[in-house]
């Protein structure tokens, strides 16, 4: 965004949550925080700029918005709006995507097209957020990916273009369980430039597993080598349930034999490129004794189901090789 596109202040504050990566748990740290403010007596909206995900929510305007934006908005006691999350991205194949503004589909484009759109697109998000802070106390922000993109800045909608457009001191979440925290936390330091080091103010090391008075020595390093504080060692849930927005998080591969007993039932999924609403199959994952393999080569599956796809390049391949895929059910 440019220099004189901001939305002042106002009455309204904001916070941003950015993220060393994909999957690092910006969505559920936002929908935490939404949780804890609303508690805390305020009213708070989540919003992020520009979504990329397959699985999206109808609000009650009719509008599509990514999944995330609604788990928070229930955390923050709101009905989910198409402002929460004014740009969505479907992609449909590896150079498109369907784009959908203010919930509405705007149109199929690929990557130069977009760019040429982002004029347009900025001003749809600023729009949006000035909407939500005329009726809320605290927006919390998220970003998405990884901030620190360094050939995807000057286009930039989502991370700290957002987050100087309207002033949002930002904490920056990186996750421990994947290992290479200090690479994440430091190297994207490292990669800020200096107003995007005035804005950030601390860190969250999340998805930490065992003692944290074991990190200790880790959030000492950290601290040293930023000159910011290390918020919060965020412990590893295996019990939160919200909606993934990216097919990042589906394991490839897992085998059907993975989990076996007299009473598991395995269920095996075939794992396209693209895959819409793959969220549809986590009511299967809750289930006690059930597995769920989402496999690119189910060779061995007798009967794997075929999830929705935006494209239908994964269905036609199997189509190609009746082989592989035999068995398929939708």
């Amino acid at each position: 965004m440019n220099e004189g596109e901001r939305w002042p202040d106002g009455g309204c504050r904001a916070l941003m949550f950015l993220g060393t990566g994909s999957d690092v748990g910006k969505s559920v740290v936002t929908a935490a925080f939404c949780r804890i403010l609303k508690r805390r007596g305020y009213r708070v909206a989540p919003f992020k700029a520009q979504n990329m995900s397959n699985n999206s929510y109808v609000t009650v305007e009719g509008g599509e918005i990514g999944r995330a934006q609604v788990v928070q908005a229930e955390a923050a006691g709101l009905l989910p709006s198409v402002d929460m999350n004014p740009i969505l991205l479907k992609p449909s194949t590896g150079m498109g995507a369907q784009v959908v503004m203010h919930g509405q589909v705007y149109g199929r484009l690929d990557a130069l097209d977009y760019h040429r759109l982002k004029p347009r697109l900025r001003k749809a998000v600023l729009q949006a957020y000035r909407r939500l802070a005329s009726h809320y106390e605290v927006i919390v922000l998220e970003g998405a990916g990884s901030c620190c993109e360094m050939n995807l800045k000057r286009n930039d909608l989502v991370n700290f273009a957002m987050a100087k457009a309207v002033r949002a001191p930002c904490i920056l979440v990186a996750d421990i369980d994947r290992g290479g925290v200090f690479a994440q936390i430091i190297g994207s330091w490292h990669l800020m430039s200096r107003r995007e080091r005035a804005l950030t103010a601390g860190f969250i090391v999340n998805k930490f597993r065992g003692d944290e008075r074991l990190f200790a020595s880790g959030v000492e390093y950290i601290e040293k080598r930023t000159g910011r504080p290390v918020l919060g060692v965020v412990p590893f849930f295996e019990d939160i349930v919200i909606d993934q927005e990216d097919s990042v998080v589906l394991q490839e591969d897992r085998r059907a034999i993975a989990r076996t007993g007299p009473d598991t039932v395995n269920i095996a999924v075939l794992r396209f490129p693209v895959i819409s609403n793959f969220t549809d199959l986590e009511a299967l994952e809750g289930e006690p004794g059930v597995v769920v393999n989402y496999l690119s080569r189910p060779a061995e599956a007798l009967s794997p189901i075929r999830p929705a796809g935006g494209s239908l390049r994964g269905p036609l391949r199997c189509a190609a090789h009746p082989g592989t895929c035999g068995g398929v059910k939708r």
